[in-house]
């Protein structure tokens, strides 16, 4: 099975777990940051679970035993392919009207 992190050539070679976000060094040489919030079962991981982790398939996943979590690369790098994000299009319309009248709502 060919996944988008082995097509992109980017695979893991690292992983901090932090209180806030999740780091993940790439192959490359470039960085993911993405929220915790994306993966509620290491949200409530304690600091050694969150440490606990193995590469699979050669880095192109994570997994943590101890919250039997599981990321792929792929769902880092392309999440609006994998998760179920903000919709941008509700976001950018709320914002618009919390601005009031003649305004853009953008920054």
């Amino acid at each position: 099975m060919n996944t988008l992190g082995e097509r992109a050539g980017a695979v893991a070679v690292d992983v901090l777990c932090r209180a806030d976000d999740l780091r993940v060094v790439l192959s490359p040489g470039r960085t993911v940051v993405v929220p915790l919030a994306w993966f509620p079962s290491l949200v409530g991981a304690s600091a050694k679970q969150g440490a606990d982790w193995e590469l699979l398939g050669g880095g192109v996943g994570i997994h943590w035993q101890a919250v039997d979590e599981d990321i792929s690369v792929a769902s880092l790098l392309q999440p609006e392919n994998f998760m179920r994000l903000p919709d941008k299009a509700r976001w950018s319309t709320s914002r618009a009207r919390a601005a009031g009248p003649g305004t853009s709502g953008s920054f």
